[in-house]
């Protein structure tokens, strides 16, 4: 048994240690936006924050997760899906087939968090998720549309 703090939850998740945090999230926790797409932490459609970090949930076992450690998926990144970089999406239709977005957008907006005006190297450096559709002028485009709007918060 995992206990997991997931989008400011605690869940109970009955999973055998080595069971990837992807899989209890989505099997047993039943937050389905958090994609399978190759199950090696290659194409980043896993992406989910833990302590604010990108991470890639298919490799990571439920064991390496601290009880105190805080997750959160494409669904508790913002209660009403207007997080900056979910506009900034939304506005520029970045995806194409979006199979890949949730993890593009979690993988975006923890680049945001590190770095607010991001330079196109520095997004360049920071987005590894591979998406099939080739949206990446768009990714970029929109990460620096989401950067805009938050320019006046973020210090």
């Amino acid at each position: 048994m995992a206990r997991l703090n997931i989008n400011g939850k605690t869940v109970e998740v009955d999973a055998e240690p080595d069971t990837p945090l992807l899989w209890a999230i989505r099997d047993h926790v039943g937050l389905t936006g958090t994609k399978y797409g190759c199950g090696v932490a290659q194409c980043g459609a896993c992406t989910v924050h833990l302590d604010g970090q990108a991470i890639r949930a298919c490799s990571l076992p439920v064991s390496a997760v601290a009880e105190d450690q805080k997750i959160v998926t494409i669904e508790g990144l913002s209660p009403d899906g207007n997080h900056p970089v979910q506009v900034a999406w939304r506005a520029l239709d970045v995806p194409q087939c979006g199979f890949c977005q949730s993890g593009m957008i979690m993988a975006a907006a923890a680049l945001l968090a590190e770095k607010p005006r991001p330079t196109d190297d520095e997004i360049n450096e920071a987005m590894t998720n591979i998406c099939r559709c080739g949206t990446f002028n768009r990714v970029r485009a929109g990460i620096h549309q989401a950067a805009a709007a938050t320019a006046g918060t973020t210090g």
